[in-house]
């Protein structure tokens, strides 16, 4: 299966249990097409595809991208 990469992987790192990692999809109408549970201290490794077009993240994490380091709350 050939899937078109279209960004650069970005890491998430929960900073409590149960944060979650939602991945929205791509097209007219957004949906949820998969997500996550994190416990502290574990860590998913993600990127953009053809079918996800953003990432939203519940709980308190940090991400790391090519921009630097985010802290969600």
């Amino acid at each position: 299966m050939d899937e078109v990469v279209l960004a650069d992987f970005i890491v998430i790192k929960a900073r409590e249990k149960g944060v979650t990692i939602i991945g929205l999809t791509r097209g007219e109408e957004t949906t949820i097409h998969h997500t996550e549970k994190l416990d502290e201290g574990e860590v998913l490794i993600c990127q953009f595809t053809e079918h996800t077009s953003a990432i939203k993240i519940r709980g308190k994490a940090e991400i790391f991208s090519k921009l630097g380091k985010v802290e969600s709350e």
